[in-house]
């Protein structure tokens, strides 16, 4: 529950993508406290047990799934006034060591996926008297790492895209990204498996020297979606300890 004692979202009709790990289940998980109805999409189902929602398979990168899965939504939740895209891969390697089948994987999953899956919900959220989409970006998309010339392309892409789709679908849908950090996911320790390695790599380059906990950027996607954000759209939202402000 909300700590006004009020549930920021109740009665709210909500597609999560990625709802199995990371920051898409913590954002399911916070979202149904808050009294949503969440439909919970990922490519492995099995690995959303535990979780409050309807559960719905989908490979967000195929167009027939994405389109399956949200009629499939649509019909389970009576429509759609919310969209949280999170699903996404972290493909890591230097520019000469990236083939063409990661770096079109990667554009497949991370930035025609999120078209994919807001172009198909697009006609439920414009029933709603007032919708909302948060797309998942990243700090690269504002301060880029080395050795990720795919994701960062990818998330500069997504933050790109949700300026264009605030203009064109406003004033009824609301469209923001939310560009976290370094977050305490699965991803992030496949990438620097070291936990003290990681710690020491935070306190560099981050000012509030950790990295984050999922459940802080649900916190921010979550005020992106309710009400609280209401005159926000077409906005960035660095959620990053620091790292990229400036």
């Amino acid at each position: 529950m909300s700590g006004s004692g009020k549930e920021a979202l109740a009665g709210r009709r909500i597609v999560v993508t990625g709802a199995a790990s990371g920051i898409g289940r913590a954002t399911a998980q916070i979202f149904a406290e808050e009294g949503a109805q969440v439909a919970l999409l990922d490519r492995d189902v099995a690995k959303l047990d535990g979780l409050e929602g309807v559960p719905i398979e989908v490979d967000v990168s195929q167009e027939a799934s994405v389109s399956e899965a949200i009629e499939k939504t649509a019909a389970a939740l009576g429509g759609i006034d919310g969209l949280v895209n999170v699903a996404g891969i972290f493909p890591v390697a230097r520019l000469e060591d990236t083939s063409l089948q990661d770096w079109e994987r990667t554009i497949a999953v991370n930035l025609t996926g999120p078209f994919l899956v807001t172009r198909a919900a697009l006609p439920h959220l414009r029933q709603a008297e007032s919708a909302t989409i948060v797309n998942l970006g990243s700090g690269s998309a504002i301060l880029p790492y080395p050795e990720l010339s795919a994701y960062g392309a990818t998330k500069g892409g997504i933050a790109v895209l949700t300026k264009v789709w605030a203009a064109e679908l406003a004033p009824r849908i609301r469209v923001n990204v939310v560009c976290p950090g370094m977050t305490r996911t699965r991803m992030v320790s496949d990438w620097h498996p070291d936990p003290q390695a990681l710690s020491q790599k935070a306190k560099e380059v981050y000012a509030l020297q950790r990295i984050a906990e999922p459940e802080e950027i649900a916190r921010s996607i979550l005020f992106l979606t309710s009400d609280a954000s209401s005159f926000v759209t077409g906005a960035t939202l660095a959620v990053d300890g620091g790292r990229t402000f400036h």
